[in-house]
């Protein structure tokens, strides 16, 4: 089976690849640059911006962290991040990942299509109202992630009807996936939820709507994955934690490191405070969780509304901004990694061409 390109919006990407966009600063400017360089299209995480270039694009912090959301979304920060982004990728098509669930959401929205971005996916949470945010900025191409032909439907309905706008692709995400997912505990363990079981319902769906192109994601690691995912319909893949055993991936050295260590016993489903169960890896910080004997909590950063604030990451044990931000400087005792089912396997690290190739060539 041939990997085509694929038209997203005005956009043409060469290979079907998205790189999911991972956060706190997992994909940054060196892994999305180099993944559009290569003719995969490269996601930024929009996530913490406010740490990027040890916070050099704020206004105000409090225990060496950005303080408040208008700086750990920091519009300088992603801005600085886009533009380091295009120095490795010129004027190939680039993207962001903006959680829905993010404060700040418009706000990131605006700043992202202000700094050049070409694609805008956008999950954790319906994103019911993106286009209002993207109205001026129309060659801006907007991809929903869903993890049901159900959700689609609500995203298509209220686009079309409210903003006369489809999705210019989705991405599916099944329950393999790392970090948050779109469904219950006993949902993601579930056989009828899995990803090769939503694909068609899906693809169903957009044809109610139009031909914009799906891409799944949750579990894909090699050629063969592809390959399974596209005969059922996919027009292409989204892969996260593949892409962090590259060189290029803006994760410390640490971060990595804890990845090729991990076992397939050590991934599990953590709690969140989210809401939604998260998928990680067990390591000393979740030890301590577990007895109530983690980190202190104080929200700083006020990332995520579903949090309330630090409500919920003092019923759940540990602060998701400042867990990620550890994990991301590679501190090992106090980070939350994030990683998909398949994550074990990871046991080399490469660059992006040398991924590409390997995904290309089916090796």
């Amino acid at each position: 089976m041939e990997l085509k390109s694929v038209k997203i919006g005005k956009y043409e990407i060469k290979y079907p690849i998205f790189q999911g966009g991972m956060g706190l600063g997992i994909s940054w400017d060196k892994l999305a640059g180099n993944v559009s360089l290569n003719g995969g299209l490269g996601i930024i995480s929009s996530v913490g911006t406010g740490y990027y270039e040890q916070r050099a694009h704020i206004d105000k912090e409090l225990n060496a962290k950005p303080f408040g959301s208008e700086n750990f979304y920091s519009t300088r920060g992603l801005k600085a991040v886009i533009e380091n982004a295009r120095k490795i990728c010129g004027d190939l098509p680039l993207g962001v990942n903006i959680m829905y669930a993010a404060n700040e959401y418009a706000r990131v929205v605006k700043d992202a299509c202000e700094a050049g971005i070409n694609i805008i996916v956008s999950g954790a949470g319906l994103p019911t109202n993106l286009p209002e945010f993207t109205q001026n900025f129309k060659d801006v191409a907007l991809v929903p992630i869903v993890s049901s032909a159900k959700a689609l439907k609500i995203i298509c309905k209220r686009w079309s009807q409210r903003y006369d706008r489809l999705p210019d692709a989705v991405v599916l995400e099944g329950p393999l996936s790392g970090g948050h997912q779109g469904f219950t505990y006993e949902q993601c363990i579930d056989p009828e939820y899995q990803l090769e079981n939503l694909i068609k319902p899906v693809k169903d769906e957009i044809a109610q709507w139009g031909n914009f192109p799906l891409f799944v994601a949750g579990g894909i690691w090699d050629r063969a994955d592809i390959n399974k995912v596209m005969a059922l319909g996919a027009d292409g893949v989204q892969m996260g934690t593949r892409f962090i055993g590259t060189h290029e991936c803006d994760a410390a050295d640490g971060f990595k490191e804890v990845l090729l260590n991990a076992k397939q016993s050590d991934i599990e489903l953590l709690k969140s405070p989210v809401g939604y169960p998260a998928r990680g890896i067990r390591t000393q910080l979740i030890n301590l969780v577990d007895k109530r004997q983690g980190p202190k909590i104080q929200c700083i950063s006020n990332c995520v509304s579903p949090c309330g604030r630090g409500k919920e990451a003092k019923m759940v044990g540990y602060c998701i901004a400042d867990r990620l931000f550890d994990a991301y400087s590679g501190k090992k005792e106090s980070g939350l990694f994030f990683t998909g089912a398949n994550g074990y396997k990871l046991k080399e690290i490469i660059s992006v061409k040398e991924l590409f190739n390997k995904l290309i060539q089916g090796e």
